[in-house]
């Protein structure tokens, strides 16, 4: 069965936000990337100054994952207050993976759609049809 986590998305304060998440929780993070680690592809390049911004950032919190990253660029998503977040799903395998892409995103709007990643995981990212980010994250060793 999936499991459920957060996903947060700042305007530039991702590592101040996730500094701060860490001293109340505790803890380590698992991951912290930064935009100029990402290899630039069809569509979208990374600017100077968003280069030093958080690509992603996991904060395990109990049994739950805190992840985030901060919005960048004309390729990305953009920010706004309240509506800042996704709920990240982590399926068992690929079918389930693409059972729940494709249940969610009927009647919504696919913003990336499911595959492999340079980050070594199948994923993809939806609008459902309710206005609710959904991300689908299954990492390439449960695939």
């Amino acid at each position: 069965m999936a499991t459920i986590n957060t996903y947060l998305n700042f305007n530039g304060n991702c590592e101040a936000a996730f500094n701060f998440y860490k001293s109340v929780f505790g803890g380590e993070f698992i991951f912290l990337g930064r935009f100029e680690e990402m290899p630039e592809g069809d569509g979208y390049k990374v600017t100077d100054s968003d280069k030093n911004k958080i690509m992603h950032v996991s904060l395990p919190i109990g049994k739950t994952i805190l992840m985030g990253s901060d919005t960048v660029g004309d390729w990305g998503p953009k920010f706004v207050q309240g509506n800042n977040f996704s709920v990240s799903i982590t399926p068992e395998n690929t079918e389930e993976a693409d059972k729940l892409f494709k249940g969610l995103s009927a009647g919504g709007h696919i913003t990336m759609p499911m595959e492999n990643t340079f980050w070594g995981s199948y994923f993809g990212m939806l609008t459902d049809k309710f206005g609710i980010n959904w991300m689908v994250n299954l990492e390439q060793s449960q695939a």
